[in-house]
């Protein structure tokens, strides 16, 4: 058996959580950038803002001027998702984080108390990680997630929905639209639509052989798992990453080499920050910088992809992309959005040493420990290497970003007589 927890509009419950004036009104959260609506609360959904609408554009419609935008505050969403998974460790033997706010759960199958341990362990969630969420249970793992969407929606279940049985899922299907399954994309959902197909039922009804003609192999393991039968199972081990990236549109356009070079080196210390955090070494490097595609301006895309000698140095790493950056940068155009993308991840231990390399691995591994261990206790960036400003203008936009209430001692609440 499993079971689907995911948080009730979560990056407006992170926000609420600190913030209770929050509660009740309509909020949005902004991608990057402040761009476009990347989660919206119950009251926000109600007057008609969808999903990844532009805000700009949106806010001047009068019948929103009440509405509340933050900026997305991502190391908050993530820290508050740690919570999650810490309260779920504690009452699970398996949990697997599937995105930052759903995770599965590997439940027992012959429980009959399941649905009323599910709503303590709700509760627990909300009491301790103060995030509401609700749980969807199943045979099989895409039962588990259309389980949880009708969790949502039916507030007679309290937040928990079984679909074990399969009588209740045969009555659950008949008025359940395709495009509400999991792994069923837009373009199959118009073919199964010009078909007659519309329900859920109507999809299960079709013959196995008829599904994968149709939809692939891909299609025909969701059509067996919506069937009762578990075509994938928890997930065991993380799977290796094969690349780590750093990209960011910037907050305003950037023309000059100065400000290009310190946002690259900014994106190559957070990069090798992520390798050694996985315990990684990268051996092969691409850079990249381009304009944006509708501003009128001329466009350009500069990219370079080269081998590097295995590392996750920052200044090693840093002193190589900017030299990339150098190479391809022209000057002219109005720059939109640059990356670093680390490639050819291996373990540390896997990688053989050169017999001469550039980098003292020895010094490399204590400079780089006191590093990340001064980061890890005073916060990200306390110390990084010099060329890096605390305060750049290119930077993201974010107008509206709430504190890191959990990750930075200075921005911690302050309770006051």
């Amino acid at each position: 058996m499993f079971a689907l927890i995911d948080g009730n509009s979560f990056y407006v419950s992170c926000e609420r959580a600190f913030n209770p004036r929050l509660i009740g009104k309509p909020v949005v959260v902004l991608s990057n950038n402040d761009g476009c609506c990347v989660a919206r609360s119950d009251e926000a959904k109600a007057l008609g803002i969808k999903m990844g609408e532009v805000w700009h554009l949106a806010k001047r419609k009068p019948e929103l001027k009440n509405v509340i935008a933050a900026s997305s505050n991502y190391a908050l969403y993530g820290d508050m998702s740690r919570r999650v998974f810490e309260v779920l460790t504690d009452e699970f033997q398996h949990v697997e984080p599937y995105s930052i706010d759903e995770m599965f759960l590997h439940l027992p199958n012959d429980d009959p108390g399941i649905v009323d341990h599910c709503r303590r362990v709700r509760d627990r969630v909300r009491t301790e990680a103060k995030i509401p969420t609700c749980v969807g249970i199943g045979p099989t793992k895409t039962l588990a997630k259309l389980a949880n969407k009708r969790a949502k929606t039916e507030k007679s279940m309290r937040g928990v929905c079984d679909m074990s049985d399969a009588k209740i899922r045969a009555e659950a299907f008949e008025a359940m639209d395709i495009s509400d399954i999991w792994g069923i994309g837009r373009a199959s959902v118009t073919k199964l639509n010009n078909m007659g197909i519309f329900t859920v039922q109507q999809f299960t009804a079709l013959p196995s052989g008829a599904v994968r003609k149709l939809m692939t192999v891909t299609g025909q393991r969701t059509h067996a798992e919506l069937l009762g039968l578990s075509c994938m199972p928890m997930s065991e081990a993380t799977p290796d990453k094969k690349t780590v990236s750093v990209t960011r549109m910037f907050g305003r356009p950037v023309e000059t080499w100065t400000d290009m070079r310190e946002a690259l080196a900014a994106h190559a210390l957070r990069a090798a920050e992520k390798c050694r955090k996985h315990g990684l070494v990268a051996s092969g490097m691409q850079v990249f910088m381009h304009t944006h595609a509708h501003d009128g301006s001329p466009s350009y895309n500069g990219q370079r992809t080269f081998p590097i000698e295995p590392t996750a140095d920052s200044f090693a790493i840093i002193s190589q992309a900017t030299a990339a950056g150098r190479s391809v940068w022209k000057q002219g155009p109005r720059y939109a959005k640059a990356g670093v993308i680390l490639l050819d991840l291996k373990a540390e231990a896997d990688v053989p040493r050169d017999l001469l390399p550039t980098v003292d691995p020895v010094r490399s591994h204590k400079l780089m420990t006191a590093l990340d261990g001064l980061n890890s206790k005073y916060g990200r960036g306390t110390v990084k290497p010099g060329g890096i400003s605390k305060t750049t203008s290119w930077s993201t936009r974010a107008a509206n970003l709430s504190p890191r209430y959990t990750t930075r001692i200075s921005e911690l609440m302050e309770v006051r007589a």
